[in-house]
């Protein structure tokens, strides 16, 4: 990446797309943290095994989800789901309580990791999104997650990271692989017909 600031309309276009993304029972338990400041970023770029992507990017994106479904967080999905839809108060009680009590009987790491799982739907979203507007992106899963959630906050907001988009403009002269073919498993030791 060139170190090139990416549009600021172009990044909002990216981060909507993730907004949007579908989630399960809709309840979009992640969050996205902006980054576009170069102090914070080369603050982070130890915690990520020093990898020259975090502080050449023009934006970094830490998707990162709850660390557990409470029955505040659950409620208020809900709730906004009515108000938003002009539904009466209580409309889907029956089945937000029988999700609910599924929750209950999982983990805290379960829930993280659900959540995780929804994360990664929006994080899908936005790398197409940023292919549409024409903006690299790079997934990183390589860095320290729990120095990352100490040094962000992200404990305190009941989040923890899952994983970074790094924006920014192609390096077309130093990118070594700009020319290469892409190489991915054959078709037809992909998709497995029945």
């Amino acid at each position: 990446m060139t170190g090139a600031p990416v549009d600021q309309e172009k990044v909002d276009y990216i981060t909507e797309a993730a907004r949007l993304a579908p989630t399960s029972s809709g309840l979009h338990p992640f969050k996205i943290i902006e980054i576009s400041n170069p102090d914070i970023k080369k603050e982070i770029q130890p915690l990520a095994y020093n990898q020259s992507q975090i502080v050449d990017a023009s934006h970094l994106l830490i998707f990162a989800a709850y660390d557990e479904y409470t029955q505040e967080r659950v409620d208020s999905v809900f709730q906004q789901q009515a108000e938003e839809r002009n539904l009466p108060h209580g409309f889907a009680d029956d089945y937000k309580n029988s999700l609910f009590a599924r929750f209950q009987q999982q983990t805290k790491d379960q829930h993280f990791e659900h959540a995780a799982r929804q994360a990664y739907i929006g994080f899908g979203l936005a790398i197409a999104a940023a292919a549409e507007q024409r903006i690299d992106a790079t997934p990183m899963e390589g860095f320290d997650n729990a120095a990352l959630d100490q040094y962000l906050g992200l404990n305190e907001l009941g989040l923890r990271s899952v994983t970074i988009l790094a924006l920014g403009h192609r390096d077309t002269e130093n990118d070594w692989l700009v020319n290469l073919k892409k190489v991915r498993i054959a078709k037809e030791n992909f998709i497995i017909n029945k």
